[in-house]
């Protein structure tokens, strides 16, 4: 048996699921096409990955019900100019997110003879926003904790 790297692949005939199975592992096979609701912890895992856009979306409507215009204005505020949402990615977006059950419309209005939507939180959607947000305070305390520890290390063992 031949296992050959590169741009020949695997020539032994043994994929990875049963090259798995052939060392005494058990396999488990999942279809993306289940049509269930996620559960609660299947949504913290969607938005943990999740980019920025979507975070500082929700984030916009923490404090009140925004309209697009609104919305990519405080995205971009709270961002400190990081995220710039363009209309397609934030519409995409916010479609999605109400699909998720994470935001709602809370008004729909005629302006200057366009629809306006006003969106909205849900309790959904701040639960994930706050879970989400714990998630990168947690993620940085490793960070920080990690630098605190190496600069005491450096000082302790540095030269007199």
């Amino acid at each position: 048996m031949h296992i050959g790297g590169g741009r020949t692949g695997v020539s032994s005939g043994i994929g990875p699921v049963s090259f798995y199975s052939s060392l005494g592992g058990t396999t488990r096979r999942t279809s993306p096409a289940r049509s269930r609701t996620p559960s609660a912890a299947a949504y913290q895992r969607q938005l943990a990955a999740q980019r920025e856009p979507t975070y500082f979306i929700l984030a916009a409507l923490q404090d009140e019900p925004l309209h697009g215009y609104a919305i990519v204005k405080r995205a971009q505020e709270l961002s400190d100019g990081r995220v710039r949402l363009t209309t397609g990615t934030l519409y995409a977006a916010l479609d999605r997110l109400t699909g998720e059950e994470m935001v709602r419309v809370a008004e729909e209005t005629v302006v200057n003879g366009r629809a306006r939507r006003t969106y909205e939180l849900t309790e959904r959607g701040l639960s994930a926003l706050h879970e989400e947000a714990a998630r990168l305070i947690a993620a940085a305390r490793v960070v920080r904790d990690r630098s605190v520890r190496s600069t005491a290390a450096t000082v302790r063992t540095a030269p007199a």
